[in-house]
Parts: structure tokens; C-alpha cells; sequence
């Protein structure tokens, strides 16, 4: 039984043995697997670093050939344009080349004519002293007389050539200079609506911004005085107004509320005011945009303002503001073909039709307008002349004038620049919400669907629930007696009561 422990102690020793061995044996394995995984890993990292540097050197070859390639472009063009200017030098050159033996010609002429004149004044004079009764002094005042008669007839036919042939010249001149103008410009094809389409998320928005009862949009386009449209049109709700100030505030206004999720009556208010502040701002930044496209400097900031409202405004379905850029573009071109101050035709133009934007608010024409407007806020005269000339309401005065109503004549007759039934429209709505907001107690007065219904908002304190009812039939009777439409007209007059109070 003694031999047991011993034998037991050994096993065990073997065993500790054993698994040290094999302990040590697994930490050389783990070691070696980890070196080669190393190995393998630096392998591999500067395989991938071989196909980077790779990809690079590829791309910057290619951005080097397209850089190239942009570069002959470029080249090609300026020597396009070079030859183009070489042509027309050499056209010119030509030209005075003509005028110069033209003039030669002519020269010979009065030397002959004087040589002719001269042998006549010795036959005269011979034949005078010949003739019985006359003095030196007498024969020598008919001679006078006599050549002072013939010279003034031959200045006569001469100064009649030469002013038609300054015609004729002038007349080509012109042309070039307005083809060139027209060939530097590219503008786009104008056509202005009256509708704005706004995207919603789901079709279930459509009925948050209706509202319990039609509250929201009745709230809404009493806040914007617009036109919501919700038909079938899947995941889209049309604004309408032919005002486009009124229909950029509402657009705004819209979208705000669809992506804020809180549409009720009083945040539909506060989101359309912030939206008219936002359209207010984006007015003068667009003055300030056009100032700096056209390279005008140095203007009023309230002319700014008023050059920056043209871009919400229409002249025959053309912008008023793309219309006023194109027309600052060619004066510029033709004043500088001319040898004329560039800058003051810019500026002439880009203000002829400034008081357009005015129409609306005051009385008398947007010539009148503009020049009041341009002579308040210190324009230069000749500007002035150009705003009050580009119509012949007034003289021309000077070249700068009649640049300006050139180039407005090639930016409104280009075709699809301008629709005649646009304007007429605009101008029926316009004269629609005028009419009726001359009743006292008026405040407030909107045109919508089309011109087929007009709203009325009155002063509640001002005007009763009888006398609303008779405002509305005094409306549509004026309306039928001073206003030309088709169809018929709702007159809607609305009367509401508000009781506000804050709780501090």
C-alpha cells in the first residue's frame, strides 16, 4: 500500500510536465502564427498601398488631359474670336479705304471746277470791260455776284450727296452694331404663370391643411390671398394668384408648415408673416445681384430695393427683371461700340422700366413713375432722359437715350419674349381688386380662382353683418358697370371678430 503515493506523486509530476510542454509548445505556435499573420498583414497593406499611389497617378493623369483639353477649347475659341475681330477690321480698313478715294475723287473735281471757274472769270471780265457804261467797280460786283450764285448752288448739291451718303453709311453702322449686340446675348424665352406647385410627403397632408371643417385653408388663404388648390393630383397642393409676390409668400409659407407639422389658424398667421419678411429680403438681395451682374455701382439702396421687386413683376408675360438685365446687357454693348459712357447707359436701362413696379401703389405711368423715382434718389440727367425717353413720351438728348430704347426694342420683340393675353389678364385682375377696395371699411382685397371670385375683408368695427351683406351687391354692381369680363364674378365679403389678450 506504501508504493501507491509514490506512484501517484509521479503520475502527477508527469502530467505538470506534460502540460508545461504543452504550454510552452502552444505559445511558440500562437508566436509563429502571429508573426506570419504580420508578415501577411505589411504584405497586403503595401499591396493596397501600390494600388492607391496607382489610382493616383491615374487620376492626375487624367485631370491633366482634361485640363488640357479645356485649355485648346478655350484657345480655339479666343482665336475663333480673334479672327472674327480681324475680319471686321479688315472689313472696315476696306472701307475707309473706299471713303478715302471717294474723297480723292472729289478733290479733283474742285480742282477742276476752280480751274473752270477761273477761265469764266476772265471771259467775264473781258466781256464786262467790253460792255459800255460800267465801271471797274460795277463789272467786278457782277462778277461777284455772278460766281457767289453758282458757288452756292454747287455747296447745295454737294452738301445734299454728302448727307445721304451719311445716311446710308450710319443706317449700315447701325445695323452691325445691333446684330453684334443681339449675337452676344443668349436670354432665355420668358413665359411667366400663375400657379406653383407644392410637393407634400403623403396624400394625408392634404387633409391636415384643409383643416376640421375647411378652418385651416380658409385661414390660410385669408392670411395669403391666394387660391389653394387640392384635387385628385397625387402627393401635390397648386397655389394660385396672378399676383407672383402673393404666390411666393404662400409657396413659402406652405412648405414651412408641411415641414413643421403644426398647421392650425394662428400658426398659419405667424408662418406667412415670417414668409413675407423672408420674400422682402430676398427683394433687395435680388437688386443687389442684378447691380452686381450688369457691373453697375453705386446705386440707391431704395432703387435697389425697387429694381430687386421687378423680378415678381410681368410686362406681357416677360420678368421684368430678366427683361431689365437683358436691356442693360445691349446698351452696354452697343455704348461701347459707339465710344459712349458704358456705365451710363447700363444704368439708364436698367432703370427704364423701374416704375412699373410702382403702378400698382400710385398714380400715373411707370415713365412718370421712373423718372420721379431716378430724379429723387440723384440719378444722372442723361439717365434720366433715358428713363423718360425710351417711349418718345419726351426728346432724346442724348446717344445714351436712344441705345436704351434700342436695346428695350430688341428684348421685348425677341419671339416668345412677351404674351399679349398674360398682360390683359393681369391688368383685369389688378383693376378687379382696385374697384373693390375703393368702398370705405375695405381692408383687405383678394383675386382668386382665375378672376372668377373676389374676397373681401372688412374692418369689423366699420362694417356690420347688414351693411356686409349690401357691400356685397354694391361690389358686384360696380364691377358690372366699370369692369370687362367673361363669365360671372363671386363677390364674397368676410367679416370676422377677433378678442386677442395675453396672459403674463
Amino acid at each position: 500500500m506504501g508504493a501507491w503515493p509514490a506512484v501517484l506523486f509521479a503520475l502527477l509530476s508527469g502530467a505538470a510536465a506534460a502540460g508545461v510542454a504543452s504550454y510552452i509548445v502552444g505559445r511558440r505556435v500562437e508566436r509563429r502564427v502571429a508573426e506570419a499573420a504580420a508578415r501577411a498583414t505589411a504584405a497586403e497593406g503595401e499591396r493596397l498601398l501600390e494600388e492607391a499611389r496607382q489610382r493616383v497617378v491615374l487620376t492626375a493623369k487624367e485631370e491633366l488631359l482634361q485640363a488640357r483639353e479645356a485649355w485648346e477649347q478655350e484657345a480655339t475659341r479666343w482665336r475663333r474670336e480673334l479672327e472674327r475681330r480681324e475680319q471686321q477690321l479688315d472689313e472696315r480698313a476696306g472701307a475707309l479705304e473706299e471713303r478715302d478715294r471717294q474723297l480723292q475723287g472729289r478733290d479733283r473735281g474742285f480742282t477742276q471746277r476752280e480751274q473752270s471757274l477761273a477761265s469764266r472769270e476772265q471771259e467775264a471780265r473781258a466781256r464786262l470791260e467790253q460792255i459800255a457804261g460800267l465801271s471797274a467797280q460795277e463789272a467786278k460786283q457782277e462778277l461777284q455776284r455772278r460766281l457767289e450764285d453758282e458757288a452756292r448752288s454747287e455747296g447745295a448739291a454737294l452738301a445734299r450727296d454728302i448727307k445721304e451718303q451719311a445716311k446710308r453709311s450710319a443706317e449700315r453702322e447701325a445695323k452691325t452694331i445691333v446684330a453684334l449686340a443681339i449675337q452676344r446675348i443668349a436670354a432665355d424665352h420668358t413665359a411667366e404663370t400663375t400657379v406653383s406647385a407644392v410637393a407634400l410627403p403623403t396624400d394625408e397632408m392634404k387633409g391636415r391643411i384643409i383643416g376640421r371643417e375647411g378652418r385651416n385653408i380658409r385661414a390660410f388663404e385669408a392670411a395669403t390671398g391666394v387660391d389653394v388648390i387640392i384635387d385628385d393630383t397625387p402627393d401635390t397642393v397648386v397655389v394660385s394668384c396672378f399676383d407672383p409676390v402673393r404666390r411666393e409668400v404662400a409657396r413659402l409659407a406652405l412648405e414651412r408648415l408641411i415641414a413643421d407639422g403644426r398647421i392650425h389658424p394662428g400658426r398659419i398667421e405667424e408662418i406667412a408673416r415670417k414668409a413675407q419678411a423672408e420674400v422682402e429680403a430676398g427683394i433687395v438681395e435680388a437688386g443687389e445681384q442684378a447691380a452686381y451682374e450688369t457691373g453697375i455701382h453705386g446705386l440707391h439702396p431704395e432703387l435697389l430695393k425697387l429694381v430687386g421687386r421687378m423680378k415678381y413683376r410681368t410686362s406681357y408675360g416677360q420678368n421684368m427683371l430678366e427683361h431689365s438685365k437683358e436691356v442693360t446687357w445691349l446698351a452696354g454693348i452697343m455704348a461701347a461700340e459707339l465710344k459712349l459712357d458704358v456705365q451710363l447707359a447700363k444704368r439708364g436701362a436698367l432703370l427704364h422700366d423701374v416704375g412699373k413696379v410702382l403702378t400698382h401703389e400710385h398714380d400715373g405711368t411707370h415713365v412718370e413713375l421712373g423718372v420721379e423715382v431716378a430724379t429723387k434718389y440723384g440719378e444722372h440727367p442723361i439717365v434720366i432722359n433715358a428713363i423718360a425717353a425710351h417711349h418718345d413720351d419726351v426728346a432724346h438728348e442724348s446717344p445714351i437715350s436712344v441705345i436704351v430704347q434700342a436695346a428695350d426694342a430688341v428684348s421685348g420683340s425677341r419671339p416668345g419674349a412677351r404674351r399679349e393675353a398674360f398682360e390683359t389678364y393681369v391688368k383685369r385682375l389688378t383693376q378687379l381688386e382696385q374697384l373693390a377696395g375703393e368702398f370705405p371699411g375695405v381692408e383687405k382685397v383678394f383675386a382668386i380662382q382665375a378672376g372668377r371670385e373676389v374676397r373681401v375683408v372688412v374692418t369689423p368695427n366699420a362694417i356690420d353683418d347688414g351693411r356686409a351683406a349690401e357691400l356685397s351687391d354694391q361690389i358686384a354692381r360696380k364691377i358690372e358697370r366699370e369692369l370687362q369680363y367673361p363669365g360671372q364674378i363671386k363677390v364674397v365679403v368676410i367679416r370676422e371678430t377677433r378678442a386677442v389678450d395675453f396672459a403674463r
